[in-house]
């Protein structure tokens, strides 16, 4: 299936590095496609005038090479985003006028940790009429889903996402799963899911498909 040009992409995440871990290969391979003509909107609930917001920075930076890209991080505390239900909703909606998305990327609505599925259960709500992925975050919790749609990955795009996540995330380096054994684990079965050498899955809540010429 292909979906036809992707010009502009909204990149939704509750903690930095969440949108480089969940969706990384997957913006390096379309903003390689169309150098120089994408725009990526990203939008982060926490990490605001932090250091953590300047890896985020600088990896989406890495991440989205020539492309035009934007970023909006705020201040809501790491583990209480049900508390800010009510900011965290306004901040939603004034992003949402800021953008035109051919594709939304957000967490997906079964991811355990609380922040990721507040923010999945938001996004719809926001961006009522548009194609949304959810991702996928390796983490401790056995929240892994069953995806229903696989971005294609080649091995190149999947090492270079693992390095760019190393790289330009030094304040995580200590966390027992971050490294580029389990990226590239992850990114590898979800490759021999779909019969590539890597692959990014996502879960898909809603698509309307439109068949014929017109």
């Amino acid at each position: 299936m292909r979906t036809g040009d992707i010009r502009e992409i909204a990149v939704l995440g509750a903690h930095c590095d969440d949108i480089a871990i969940g969706v990384g290969g997957t913006l390096l391979t379309l903003i390689a496609e169309a150098p120089g003509s994408v725009r990526v909107h990203a939008f982060v609930l926490s990490g605001e005038d932090s250091a953590r917001e300047i890896e985020e920075r600088h990896a989406l930076k890495a991440l989205c090479p020539g492309a035009e890209l934007e970023v909006t991080v705020l201040d809501v505390p790491d583990g209480r985003a049900p508390g800010y239900w009510g900011p965290i909703k306004t901040a939603l909606e004034a992003f949402r006028h800021t953008c035109t998305p051919d594709v939304v990327f957000a967490p997906h609505r079964g991811d355990a940790h609380q922040d990721h599925r507040l923010l999945a259960e938001l996004v719809p709500t926001v961006f009522r009429d548009h194609l949304i992925l959810g991702y996928e975050i390796i983490k401790w919790e056995s929240d892994t889903p069953h995806p229903v749609l696989y971005h294609a990955l080649t091995s190149k795009v999947a090492e270079e996402k693992a390095r760019i996540l190393l790289k330009y995330y030094p304040s995580q380096i200590e966390r027992d799963w971050f490294d580029e054994q389990s990226f590239l684990g992850l990114s590898r079965l979800r490759g021999v899911q779909c019969r590539r050498p890597h692959a990014e899955a996502f879960v898909l809540e809603k698509a309307l498909v439109r068949f014929g010429k017109e």
